[in-house]
């Protein structure tokens, strides 16, 4: 019986792989074995490692980019509580993705992305409320980082809405008002 190894077979197992040694750590040989298929076969449905890279970080770029558009008209408190819930509900969606890009490399080291960063740096000001206070800024900062590790280390919530525990730590550490900038 011959196994039809699709592009989904292989996206599966390179997550599996990429998530336990790293994007870094794994060859298109150890995708190929995984997925029972010659090294031919997976060159077939991706031109590269990067390229397969790029298929799984896609789905959770996409969505990102569409959380900066939905930002984009909003300002303090609400930017703010839209970009927690965007956020929260993006990572917990794309897990692996998250987990892969945050452990392993940063996302602007992925070819087909230009301009991520800025795309980041908007998240953060709306994680801030827009506020020209660094100390808001920093908070910001914070939060988002701490989101990705929770999200990370705790594939088992142990019974927890991790969603909820995330949205309300957010909110907690966020103000709720942008403060004016403090001089130093």
């Amino acid at each position: 019986m011959t196994r039809n190894h699709t592009r989904e077979d292989i996206l599966a197992e390179a997550a599996r792989l990429f998530s336990r040694a790293g994007f870094k750590g794994t060859s298109l040989h150890d995708i190929a074995v995984a997925v029972g298929c010659s090294k031919a076969t997976l060159l077939y449905h991706f031109a590269s490692k990067d390229a397969l890279l790029v298929a799984l970080v896609e789905p959770a770029v996409q969505e990102l980019l569409a959380l900066d558009d939905r930002l984009a008209a909003l300002v303090g408190e609400d930017a703010r509580t839209a970009a927690v819930d965007g956020f929260v509900d993006l990572v917990l969606r794309y897990r692996p993705q998250v987990t892969l890009v945050y452990d392993s490399l940063q996302l602007t080291e992925i070819p087909r992305f230009p301009g991520i960063d800025a795309v980041a740096e908007r998240l953060v000001r709306a994680f801030a409320g827009h506020s020209a206070d660094p100390v808001d800024d920093i908070a910001a900062r914070v939060v988002l980082s701490g989101i990705c590790t929770v999200v990370i280390e705790h594939a088992d919530s142990g019974g927890i809405d991790l969603r909820k525990a995330l949205t309300t730590v957010a909110e907690r550490l966020l103000p709720s008002q942008p403060r004016p900038r403090q001089e130093s």
